[in-house]
Order: C-alpha cells, then structure tokens, then sequence
C-alpha cells in the first residue's frame, strides 16, 4: 500500500506532526492512540491533521519507514558488501548504532511494533529480513575463522541486537558519549564477545 502524504496547510510542519506522533505513539502505544488524542497533543483539529496524513496509518507507515529503511541502508552501504565477512559485520553493527541515535523515537517505535496491522506485519517482515542479511555474516565470519563458531549464527545474532536495540531504553542523546562513541563501544563488547579464541 502506497502511502499519501500530504501538503501541510501553512504554518504547520509535516516533520513536526510526524515527531509528535512518534511520541504519543510511543507513550500510548499505536493501537490506544486516536486521532483526536493526536490533535490535541499538536493543538491541532481532526481536520487540519489530516492535512498533514491522510490517517494514522499513513503517520504510523511514514515512521517505521524511516526507522527500517534507514537500517537497509546501511546493509546498501559499500562498507557493508566489501572486505572480510568480519569488517563487513562491524560495518554493520556500527551502522545500526549510528541509525539507532539518529533515529531514536522512529526505531524505538519499530522495536514496539507487533505486527496487529499490515503496516505493523509489513515492518516486522523487513526487521526479520535485515536480521537474517546480519545472520548470513555472522555465518561468513565464522567460516571464514574470524569469529567463533561454537554459538549459532542465528543466535549471535539475536544476542547482538538484543544488546544493540536495547541501547533506546537508556541511551540520551544529551548525555556525555556522542554516538561514534557509543557505536565503539558496542562493537568493543560485542565482538570481544565474538572473537575467536586461541
């Protein structure tokens, strides 16, 4: 389903309208948040929202698009595709920090999806689908000796990115490790945790 989103009437920013909603839905959560609920919270009518999205699905699609596409992008990036199984996997995980601090209200929306609406079951395919490309290099490191393989590629996986999405309960953006930091940091305790031993 193709999204419409619309022309803002004067005075209203589309970018504003959206990160509000992010919050309320993260707040809320999607399914207990109304329109109404929306308008209030920007001093908006029902009317003049919809301006902006022609529904709240289109709000809720236009949110975890930014959330779940910019993770693909980096799968896209160039780093990603060339060098050793292992600095394509720290490429990775290294980017999906850095989308994780940009992006942090729109993925820690993604992370609380469950799949109750198409757009919802559509988002969670895509994460599935990034999760087994992150799989897939976990399963090139090992053969090729540059991580352990005594877990399974799949479980490494999901131990990294538990680690990784966790990063939106705690993280803030005004604190004192800047996103490369943090990003360093991961990738220190994961692959630490990853390497080959001995």
């Amino acid at each position: 389903m193709e999204t419409v989103v619309r022309r803002g009437r004067p005075g209203y920013d589309q970018r504003q309208v959206l990160e509000v909603a992010v919050q309320v839905f993260i707040e809320q959560g999607y399914d207990a948040t109304s329109v109404a609920t929306l308008a209030t919270r920007l001093g908006l009518s029902k009317s003049a929202l919809y301006h902006h999205f022609e529904s709240k699905e289109a709000l809720l699609e236009v949110a975890l698009e930014e959330a779940i596409g910019s993770l693909e992008g980096v799968l896209r990036e160039p780093d990603a595709k060339a060098g050793t199984a292992r600095e394509r996997l720290e490429h990775v995980l290294r980017g999906a920090v850095l989308v994780l601090v940009d992006k942090l209200p729109f993925v820690t929306l993604l992370l609380r999806v469950r799949g109750n609406s198409g757009v919802e079951r559509a988002a969670v395919e895509r994460r599935r689908a990034f999760d087994r490309e992150v799989t897939a290099l976990v399963r090139a490191a090992q053969k090729e000796g540059t991580v352990r393989d005594d877990l399974r590629a799949s479980v490494a996986t999901r131990l990294l990115f538990g680690m990784v999405n966790s990063i939106v309960e705690w993280y803030r953006p005004t604190g004192p490790e800047g996103a490369a930091e943090l990003a360093d940091d991961v990738l220190g305790v994961a692959l630490d945790g990853l390497s080959k031993r001995g």
